[in-house]
């Protein structure tokens, strides 16, 4: 498993509600397509954070490296209907940083381990 982390700062003029169900077009028609296993959409309780932490926290399950390339690959392929999704909720976005992680340990180190 794979999580890619996205932590999203909106455009000025963005309304978050208008947010989330375009994230929820976006994702949910990856999800429906399998080509992500699922995603969460997150804010900020009460504006709680530290500096640097953004607003909202989204969280993307892949199973492997080559599911998450298809998804990235499913946003400039042919099909019209999911780009607008893409592009409506890619639309309202200012800043985002983004980070991959696994679980750790991964099944090949505990693998490992034990043969140790």
């Amino acid at each position: 498993m794979n999580l890619y982390h996205c932590m999203i700062e909106l455009n000025s003029g963005s309304k978050a509600l208008a947010f989330a169900a375009a994230a929820d077009g976006w994702y949910g028609a990856l999800q429906e397509r399998g080509l992500i296993r699922s995603w969460r959409l997150m804010r900020r309780k009460l504006g709680l954070g530290a500096d640097g932490q953004a607003d909202f926290l989204l969280e993307i399950e892949v199973t492997d490296m080559a599911m998450l390339e298809e998804a990235f690959r499913a946003v400039g392929h042919g099909d019209d209907a999911l780009a607008h999704k893409y592009d409506l909720m890619h639309g309202m976005i200012a800043t985002s940083s983004v980070g991959l992680y696994r679980e750790f340990p991964d099944p090949e180190r505990r693998e490992r381990i034990a043969l140790i």
